[in-house]
């Protein structure tokens, strides 16, 4: 058998990309050299022929590294493989000693075959190799038999010009396109359950992420933004690294309370934060904003909210949830493993001064002659200078 662990890593949509096929396999590659290289040191990643493979040291843990790669954005599934010469012969040896291992360790007692030749040049058509490698497993393990219905291994022959490969498992990663394929978007961040989420379903179509999280000191609290912190560094574990911009939105709840109507409190904070975030993400290079928003979920998420929010802002707002239900959002929060910090019970800055009955189908005239009592201008400028930025390290 290897004296190294050997990935087989597919790259699902990639492989759709036509002439920038390349461009993308190379992307996802350095992403996984990235990802490995925080936990592991020996190892080697490489494209060859629409796959990538990867090698690492046989002491590594190899579940550990199978979970390492399925975060990789792009990844639709790995296999762990034997490699072995492309001959009959040694394809035969290497899967009888592969199926007295699975016999040992997992009991099975039935098998199939399923053969691909990827190297056309190769003598012996698909269903041939499949029949003549069945028949060596047969006399090499005398305990299985073959179901080809409904069989306890579905084993793998891939065929190719200089090695072939063995396996039984196609592990699924997550899917999506390669980060940095498709632009950078700065994602509003809360410690709820929705904005994770959505944050980590523009990452997994390629966009890099900076964040920026409001709050409302001393109304929330530190351990509150401790929380969205942890929250980032749980996404950060999918798409790296980012820059966290923290602002205080107090003084503008204020002013908003003391000269605007109570039910059009909500609106008003949710515009400013808005702008604040384009503000910032244009200093950033960030091409687009990113929330967490679901139609219909809250006051400040019906349709006509939404048309007043967007009216605040210039850059185009991604709502990756906007049509999931709550079910399924947190269903995928538990998935990507942010929704037990999401539910502990801290305060966030939406739920200071909340109004009794908030407007839920605002007008935008109406609002823009709320916003005329205040200097918007100047309370978004020093809410920017004033912001401060975290660097968000993966957990």
């Amino acid at each position: 058998m290897n004296q190294e662990h050997i990935f087989i890593v597919r790259c699902g949509e990639v492989a759709l990309k036509g002439m920038n096929k390349p461009y993308f396999e190379r992307m996802l590659a350095e992403r996984i050299r990235k990802l490995l290289k925080r936990k592991f040191d020996r190892f080697d990643v490489k494209r060859h022929e629409g796959l990538i493979f990867v090698r690492a040291d046989k002491e590594y843990d190899k579940e550990a590294i199978i979970k390492e790669i399925s975060k990789v954005f792009g990844v639709a599934s790995i296999s762990p493989a034997v490699e072995t010469e492309s001959n009959l012969d040694a394809i035969g040896e290497a899967a009888i000693e592969y199926m007295n291992e699975l016999i040992e360790e997992k009991g099975i007692k039935t098998f199939k075959v399923n053969a691909k030749r990827a190297d056309k040049n190769f003598p012996v058509k698909s269903p041939e190799i499949g029949r003549i490698i069945g028949a060596k497993i047969l006399i090499g393990c005398k305990v299985l038999k073959v179901d080809v219905h409904n069989p306890d291994c579905l084993l793998f022959v891939d065929v190719r010009h200089d090695k072939s490969y063995i396996y039984q498992d196609k592990i699924a990663g997550f899917g999506g396109l390669p980060l940095g394929t498709n632009g950078k978007g700065m994602t509003l961040l809360s410690g709820g359950i929705d904005s994770p989420v959505a944050t980590w379903m523009m990452a997994k179509r390629g966009m890099l992420i900076e964040a920026i999280h409001f709050h409302s000191y001393p109304y929330t609290s530190q351990r509150a933004q401790e929380k969205v912190e942890e929250l980032a560094k749980i996404v950060a574990t999918y798409c790296g690294r980012f820059k966290m911009h923290v602002i205080n939105l107090l003084p503008i709840q204020e002013q908003i309370v003391q000269n605007c109507p109570e039910e059009e409190t909500t609106i008003l904070v949710r515009r400013f934060m808005m702008r604040i975030a384009e503000q910032v993400a244009c200093e950033t290079g960030c091409g687009m904003l990113i929330t967490g928003e679901n139609l219909g979920q809250v006051a400040s998420q019906t349709a006509e909210a939404l048309v007043v929010t967007d009216a605040s802002v210039q850059m185009p707002v991604m709502r990756p949830l906007i049509a999931m239900d709550k079910v399924d959002i947190m269903d995928k929060a538990r998935e990507i493993g942010t929704y037990e910090t999401s539910i502990q019970p801290y305060e966030d800055c939406c739920t200071v001064f909340l109004p009794k009955h908030p407007a839920t189908k605002p007008k935008l005239e109406r609002i823009l002659a709320s916003e005329s009592k205040l200097d918007c201008d100047k309370l978004i400028a020093d809410a920017v200078a004033s912001r401060e930025t975290i660097d968000i390290k993966p957990e």
